[in-house]
């Protein structure tokens, strides 16, 4: 737990949320079971292993020698959460969680809800992704599938897209996009489809085509998507789905299928789309085995074909 102690021992007051110790990515031998991510004016500790009173303690006296150093004066905030055998507890260790609870990245701000839940309402990991989307969304009209809370619409919006339409069959998660945009004082340019996507292709493949196709479902959530029987099923409709020269953003993020995984489903369900790059993940997320990390690969339709002379 060394590592861990020596994270909590370097961390300043933040701006935005983000992650601060990454022992899951294999590089900390010992700390794998830890993550620590800073949700401001909160820091999120989640163990994958038990963990008992004495340890919390430890680390506790970690977070309060710290913070008195850094931050004299100011409260200190911090969640504990387990999970381990398909069991999530959580609990405030110390401070209060402020309700509602805003957190920005790179001058996006964004709702989470860090005390119940594994979801905390924004996915750290994809911070990249997003920055992606803000530098390329300009003048397009794009597609969010599996639109979770909104975060990609915030950003494209951000990065002067001309419209987005976002489709998640969780009503509970759109309305926490609704209240993203308007945190975000995005008013106009977005609607929000509450439906299962599998379900409403017609609907879908009406409001297009889409310069840019967003694609980040779960890695299995049942009843809703698996990927390694839904993620095809779902790569054979993009081709109508995206203008020509237009570009597919495939998310996945799950540790036992790897980029090859994507690249052949999608090689066999929409051949015409041109594999271009893996985006990077945010440096804090660096993996000693980088294909059990988050993989975020970018495809282009071929352009318009030139009619003849």
């Amino acid at each position: 737990m060394q590592a861990l102690l020596d994270a909590i021992a370097r961390i300043e007051p933040s701006v935005d949320a983000g992650r601060v110790f990454h022992g899951r990515g294999g590089l900390h031998p010992g700390c794998e079971q830890w993550a620590l991510d800073a949700f401001p004016p909160v820091w999120v500790l989640t163990s994958f292993q038990p963990v008992d009173d004495a340890t919390l303690a430890t680390l506790h006296e970690a977070f309060t020698a710290r913070w008195n150093k850094v931050a004299p004066g100011e409260a200190l905030n911090w969640v504990f959460q387990c999970r381990h055998e398909g069991r999530t507890e959580t609990r405030l260790m110390a401070g209060t969680v402020p309700e509602p609870h805003v957190v920005s990245e790179r001058g996006a701000r964004y709702r989470v809800h860090v005390l119940k839940g594994q979801n905390h309402g924004l996915f750290l990991d994809m911070a990249e992704g997003r920055q992606w989307v803000r530098e390329h969304a300009a003048q397009r009209k794009v597609l969010n599938l599996f639109a979770y809370t909104c975060a990609f619409s915030v950003v494209a919006l951000q990065g002067g897209a001309r419209q987005v339409v976002n489709v998640d069959m969780s009503g509970g998660a759109m309305a926490i996009g609704q209240q993203n945009h308007a945190l975000n004082a995005l008013h106009n340019g977005a609607s929000f489809l509450t439906h299962d996507i599998f379900k409403t292709w017609g609907k879908i493949t009406r409001g297009g085509p889409y310069g840019l196709v967003i694609v980040d479902p779960p890695s299995f959530q049942k009843g809703s998507f698996v990927a390694t029987k839904d993620y095809q099923r779902l790569m054979r409709r993009l081709p109508d789905l995206v203008i020509p020269g237009g570009q597919v953003l495939l998310c996945l993020n799950a540790p036992e299928l790897d980029t090859a995984f994507l690249q052949e489903q999608m090689k066999e369900a929409a051949p015409e789309l041109i594999f271009e790059q893996r985006l990077a993940n945010p440096a804090a997320f660096a993996d000693a085995a980088p294909e059990r990390a988050l993989k975020v690969l970018l495809y282009r339709a071929p352009p318009l074909a030139p009619k003849p002379a």
